[in-house]
Formats: structure tokens, C-alpha cells, sequence
């Protein structure tokens, strides 16, 4: 979602846990900034209210043109990002286009606004017509377009496209700060220079530390839990379709037996007593195939859905399930059919 997760650091802390209030907020925010951006080989460091896939908050949006600002005549409803200036080169999210905000972005500045692809295609219809417009939040405030980033994951790794908007830290405070800090050097190396400068700036300060790759086992792991779950109750799925294959070939055989035997004695041949064995089978398979097919597409879509990355019809999954239980009902049926041929057809007609 435009944010990589090599080299990424993420240190949050609330401030108003610790009798910051009011003017000494940004104040603060912007100290911890610059504290950050003196410690050796940090490449870029920005402030976010709240990072992707965590506890994201939305703003329902409009139009410039309209006036009446209920939620039925919303435009779209938009995660909310407070971010500081150089918040997405440190979170590596690529601006498309304008520009990013600057530390002149404050209260008496004109109220702007970086939006995604997402809001640009559903309030102004596309990213060209988006540029230095105008749209409404929910108390009306007219906010103007200075930038548009690439579309990203804010909620969760299987959400659809979603619109987002940045706001400048300094016309929307925040006390809920969470720092990004990108760097080459060692996470374990770089966090204690981190906490030695934030002890440096108030010993009294609530914070914690972790990295992007550990926020990313976090919200990863539901779905982790749930593909191992469906992984073996899938293995166990296919161990009890193969022996209910094998067990069916083998009783399909069996009940022809006699009929095999007449087929020997009159004269067939061993490569059609093999056809007349397999046929039956293979039209089974054919009908048991193509009812899985089905029900595996609309179960797919309830998976796609907890797994990330998981895809409803994916071809190579579903035509490699077809064949792979093709062939082994093929070689169910043979394995029984091939015993059958070498048998003598007097043993096979004093079958009952």
C-alpha cells in the first residue's frame, strides 16, 4: 500500500497522556521530529496520526457544490491521515502529483489537502480534473487539492480501493502521534538511538517502538491463523476424497467382476476390458469435477475474503485441483482394473 516495509521504524506515543495540551503539541511533535532526523543514517522521518492498518478514522465528504452536508449526499467516506511535512518519503508513498505539505501549511494558511486516486475518481471523477479543487468536509470547511498520492491498504489488507485524504498536522492537531523513522542501519541499533532521544526530550513520555515488519505480523495475523486452519482442514478434505476415490474405484470393480470375466472369455481384448473398467469411472469423475468446479468458485469467494491475496478464480488453483483429482480417480480405477486383467476369466465368472 505505497509503504515499504525495509527500513521502516514506527515509534508512537500519546501526548496528551503526558500534560501536553493546547500550542505545546505541535510544539512538541516538531521536536521529536527534528531530534529524530539528527540520528546517523536516518534517511527521512514524518508524523501520522494514526498508521495504515491501524486504528484508522474517517471523514464523510463533499462536493464543493453542495450545500446540504448530510450523509446521504456524501460524495465518499474517507480514511483520515493528520501527517506532518516529509511523512510520505519516510512512509515511501509515491506523490502522483502537486505537491507535499510544508511546515507554512499551519492555521493561517489556506486549509489543504493530499488525496488519493480513490477520492480523485469519486469526488472529481479523475486525478487531471482533481488538481487545486475544492471539496467540503462535515462542518463545511472548504479543503483545496495540493497533492495526489498512489492508492493504499488503511483498514486492513483485503479491503476494496478506498478513498483517503492527508491533512497537515498544523491545521489539524493531534495529540496521537506516531513517528516514522527510515533508516539502513539495524532496527535493534536504531531503536535504542530513538529511545535514548526521546528519553533525552522527557523521560515522562508514554511511548513504545516496534517495526513496519512487526505492525505487519500483527494485521497479518488472522489471516495467517485462518490459512493454516483452512490449509488442514483442506489436507484432511483430500485425504478423504482420495480414499473415498480409491474406495469407490475399487467397489465399482469389484460389483463388474463376472461381467469382466464374460468379456475375457468371449475374446476382448486387454486394452478394452481397461476402457471397460475405466469408462464408468472416468464419467464420474467427469460429473464429480465439474459440481466441485462450481462449488469451489462460490466457496472461493468467502476465502478470498479472509485470506489476503487470495483471489476467487484463480486458474491455476482450480484447473490443478480438477486435474490432480482427475488423474487420481484414474489411477484408482486402473490400480483394481489392471489386477483385474491378469486374473483368470474362469476365477472372475465364479464371482459373485
Amino acid at each position: 500500500f505505497g509503504f515499504e516495509p525495509e527500513n521502516a521504524l514506527l515509534l508512537s506515543t500519546e501526548l496528551n497522556m503526558a500534560a501536553y495540551e493546547g500550542e505545546a503539541v505541535p510544539a512538541m511533535q516538531k521536536r521529536m521530529l527534528a531530534a529524530m532526523q539528527t540520528i546517523p543514517g536516518v534517511t527521512s522521518v514524518g508524523l501520522v496520526n494514526n498508521p495504515p492498518l491501524d486504528a484508522t478514522t474517517s471523514s464523510l465528504v463533499f462536493t464543493d457544490e453542495t450545500t446540504d452536508l448530510r450523509r446521504t449526499n456524501a460524495a465518499a467516506d474517507a480514511a483520515l491521515f493528520k501527517i506532518s511535512p516529509d511523512y510520505f518519503r519516510a512512509a515511501s508513498t509515491a506523490l502522483l502529483r502537486g505537491r507535499d505539505f510544508s511546515w507554512h501549511d499551519d492555521e493561517h494558511a489556506p486549509r489543504a489537502a493530499v488525496i488519493n486516486q480513490e477520492f480523485a475518481r469519486k469526488v472529481f471523477g479523475s486525478g487531471e480534473d482533481a488538481m487545486g479543487r475544492y471539496f467540503k468536509v462535515t462542518d463545511g470547511t472548504r479543503m483545496q487539492v495540493v497533492g495526489i498520492v498512489e492508492d493504499g491498504k488503511y483498514a486492513s489488507l483485503t479491503e476494496d480501493p478506498r478513498a483517503a485524504m492527508f491533512l497537515p498536522v498544523l491545521q489539524s492537531p493531534t495529540a496521537e502521534t506516531t513517528i516514522v523513522v527510515r533508516s539502513k542501519r539495524d532496527p535493534q541499533q536504531l531503536g535504542l538511538s530513538m529511545r535514548k532521544i526521546m528519553q533525552g526530550l522527557d523521560r515522562a513520555l508514554p511511548f513504545f517502538m516496534e517495526t513496519w515488519n512487526q505492525e505487519l505480523d500483527t494485521a497479518l495475523f488472522a489471516s495467517r491463523m485462518a490459512t493454516t486452519s483452512l490449509g488442514a482442514l483442506g489436507a484432511m478434505g483430500a485425504l478423504l476424497a482420495a480414499t473415498g476415490i480409491f474406495g469407490m474405484a475399487a467397489y465399482s470393480v469389484s460389483k463388474r467382476l463376472k461381467e469382466l470375466g464374460i468379456r475375457m472369455a468371449l475374446g476382448a481384448r486387454r486394452k478394452e476390458v481397461l476402457q471397460a473398467a475405466l469408462g464408468r469411472a472416468f464419467r464420474l469423475l467427469a460429473f464429480g469435477s465439474v459440481a466441485g468446479l462450481v462449488l469451489g468458485l462460490a466457496g472461493s469467494r468467502l476465502l478470498a475474503a479472509i485470506v489476503y491475496q487470495a483471489t476467487p478464480r484463480d486458474p491455476f488453483v482450480l484447473t490443478g485441483v480438477v486435474v490432480a483429482m482427475a488423474l487420481l480417480g484414474l489411477l484408482a480405477t486402473w490400480i483394481p482394473a489392471q489386477r483385474v486383467v491378469t486374473l483368470d476369466p474362469l476365477v472372475l465368472l465364479r464371482e459373485e
